[in-house]
Formats: C-alpha cells, sequence, structure tokens
C-alpha cells in the first residue's frame, strides 16, 4: 500500500505556507523544512583550482558564488562547469586559447569565469510544490534560497527533496520512470571525449560497457560507472593538481576511463519501488543508478526522476 503520509503533509503544509505568506510575512515557508541551512558559498575571485577542492571536501555538486559584502547571489558553479573547462565544452577555451593550453595557469582563473550567473533563485517564503515546478520546468538540480533582502540563506536540492518525499513512494516502480535513452561509452575513452559527451548531454554519470566479443551484447554489458564527480575528484588537489609533471591539458585529459571509473556497480531492477531506490541513494549517497535485466543495461534512473514521480502526488 502507498505510504502516502510524507506527500500529504507536502500539501497540507503547503497550504497553510500559502496562508502565512499572506498574514505573517516574517514567517518562513514550508520549503525551509527540506533546505539545507548550512549552505556553503564562495567569492567570485575563488580560484577553478580552489573550488573543485572545495567541492570535494563537502562532496557538493554545486556551489552558490556570492559577494562578500552583501551576500547575495552572483552566479553558481556546479561539477559540469568545471567538465566543461576542462575539456567538455566551451570554456575550454580558456585553457586553449587564453593560456595557450597551459592547464596550471588556466586552474588558477578566478571562478567567476566559469559560473552560470543568471542563477533563478527562490523566496525563503516559496513552497515545495513551486520548489518542484521550478527545478523541473528550468532543469536544474539545485535552487539558492534568499530572503527578503536577497541575501543568501540555504539552498535545496534534488536530494534533499528526493530522500525525504520519494520514501512515501511505495507502490510507484523504476521502470515508469526511468530513461531508456541511455548514454555509454566504454573504459579506452579519454577523459575528455568523457567530458565532451557529459556536457553536451547535461549528464551527471556515464555507464562504462563493453567486455564481449559480439558487439551486439558489448554495447549493454555494464563494467562500471563515471560520475562528473569522479572525474573532478581526478583533477581534486590529492590526485592531480598539486601533483602535476606536465602543464599541457592536452596530455592530462588524454587518460582513459579505466583509471577512474568505479567497478563496484550498484544497479537496481525495472520492478524495483521508488521507496527501495530512494533509500539505495540514501545509504550509498548517490543520486542515479543504471537499471539492469538479465546483466543488461536498459535504463537509467535519477533523482529528477524520482522528483517528477512526486510531482505527480
Amino acid at each position: 500500500m502507498k505510504d502516502k503520509s510524507a506527500i500529504n503533509l507536502r500539501k497540507s503544509r503547503n497550504r497553510g505556507s500559502n496562508e502565512q505568506e499572506s498574514h505573517v510575512p516574517d514567517k518562513d515557508g514550508q520549503i525551509m523544512s527540506l533546505a539545507s541551512e548550512d549552505v556553503v558559498s564562495i567569492p567570485p575571485t575563488t580560484t577553478i583550482k580552489d573550488t573543485a577542492k572545495k567541492m570535494m571536501e563537502h562532496e557538493f555538486r554545486r556551489l552558490p558564488v556570492t559577494d562578500p559584502g552583501s551576500g547575495k547571489v552572483l552566479g553558481i558553479v556546479t561539477v559540469i562547469d568545471i567538465m566543461n573547462f576542462l575539456g567538455g565544452g566551451d570554456k575550454f577555451n580558456i585553457i586553449e586559447n587564453k593560456y595557450e593550453d597551459n592547464f596550471l595557469a588556466a586552474i588558477n582563473e578566478p571562478v567567476k569565469q566559469i559560473m552560470t550567473r543568471d542563477v533563478i533563485t527562490l523566496s525563503n517564503k516559496s513552497t515545495i510544490d513551486k520548489t518542484i515546478e521550478t527545478m523541473l520546468a528550468d532543469q536544474i538540480g539545485a535552487i539558492p534560497i534568499v530572503n527578503a533582502e536577497d541575501k543568501l540563506v540555504s539552498i535545496v536540492t534534488e536530494r534533499d527533496i528526493t530522500l525525504s518525499l520519494g520514501i512515501a513512494l511505495t507502490d510507484e516502480i523504476v521502470q515508469d520512470y526511468m530513461s531508456t535513452k541511455v548514454f555509454t561509452t566504454t573504459p579506452g575513452t579519454p577523459i575528455e571525449s568523457a567530458c565532451k559527451i557529459m556536457v553536451r548531454n547535461r549528464l551527471r554519470r556515464i555507464p562504462i560497457v563493453g567486455g564481449e566479443a559480439d558487439i551486439s551484447k558489448a554495447h549493454k554489458k555494464i563494467l562500471g560507472m563515471v560520475t562528473s564527480t569522479d572525474i573532478i575528484r581526478f583533477f581534486n588537489a590529492k590526485d592531480l593538481f598539486d601533483n602535476i609533471n606536465t602543464n599541457q591539458a592536452s596530455q592530462i585529459l588524454d587518460n582513459k576511463l579505466s583509471d577512474i571509473m568505479e567497478t563496484n556497480i550498484i544497479s537496481v531492477t525495472p520492478k524495483e519501488t521508488l521507496n527501495d531506490l530512494c533509500l539505495t541513494f540514501m545509504e550509498k549517497n548517490i543520486g542515479g543508478v543504471p537499471v539492469v535485466k538479465d546483466n543488461k543495461i536498459i535504463g537509467i534512473i535519477t533523482e529528477k526522476d524520482v522528483i517528477q514521480a512526486i510531482k505527480k502526488f
């Protein structure tokens, strides 16, 4: 039987928060019950190198960029922005053109050069329904929350919503919400090529396939997974930034995915409930998994897919 308590609570709270916004303007909206108030932000002068370090230190996929004096949001930088800079997209021009392929010089550029400037924010009086609608409509995974003075006070992510409300989806199953269009690649793919695939298609993770002589089977046999965080971690201080022996970005980006991919694969079956999926997300601290049947990958499901399911109730 579906456990609708969390979702019903969301709806009743949203009705209450609408009234509170009309009659008690200083009171927080219901979204603040899910948002993280222990928000970490960075000034726009932070280097790209130090931004990557801070992301890995806190295990964040994005960081708001704020004005040090006012606390107002100036931008947001994500792991996709950094991957774009490292070779996945147009921001790689900073390395190639401005620094003539000198990787060490380019990573000390201020993060304002690669951050997303047109940031969508929500008020601390917003409802969860409004937040979900905004995330899905604008295809974003996190929204900074600001107060009446436009000062950053918190941030809400897909993960916050998924882990709080997705556990109520005890009747919904993976196959009804998974994406069957799965982008994959092979262990021998250079990191630069993987960055391009992920940036162009806005992917946070990509399954690694192969291992079969019959190519018709090899493209579905999953060998591992690489996430955007894995790639940033590879460039993180402990691995590369502070121990690099070459300035040339092209040499660094030629490393193969086999060097960094996770081979301990966490997957789900198409009949698994979204409730169990969310518990896996929570236990393993992940945001997406391949869907496997008969040892073949048939789909992928992420936090965003779970939010689509939450929106229905």
